[in-house]
């Protein structure tokens, strides 16, 4: 994959999550989510409104917010594997549903960053060319 498309394709990838936890947080507020629905939601809307950021100053060859994307594309999806597995987690079947899209959407954001020509794109410094 081109260079110049990761990053638009990163980014939408992050909308998409973001939009899939505002309408978590909608539907939490329709069917009366509890505590651990309304923290979980937000905290992950927060985070991918950040990662948004990440990704566009990724896109303009920022290596710290590369290295952060690839660290949470990486450490998000275990989360969420261990919150579906949790026989009690408080989290009611469709917020497991939900989790498990973002997961995906997230795990796939993993795959892209992890690339080569996307790694090779950001040396670590000192290790130019």
């Amino acid at each position: 994959m081109d260079n110049n498309k990761v990053w638009p394709l990163v980014r939408g990838l992050f909308v998409a999550v973001l939009v899939v936890s505002i309408a978590t947080l909608g539907v939490a507020a329709v069917v009366g989510g509890n505590w651990v629905v309304w923290v979980r939601a937000a905290a992950v809307a927060a985070a991918s409104a950040w990662l948004v950021a990440l990704a566009g100053q990724a896109a303009r060859g920022r290596r710290a917010a590369y290295v952060r994307i690839r660290f949470v594309s990486l450490a998000a999806p275990v989360g969420i594997v261990l919150i579906l597995l949790a026989p009690d987690s408080g989290y009611p079947l469709w917020m497991k549903a939900e989790q498990g899209v973002v997961g995906l959407l997230v795990a796939a954001v993993a795959v892209v960053v992890n690339r080569r020509a996307v790694r090779e794109a950001f040396p670590r410094r000192g290790k130019l060319g």
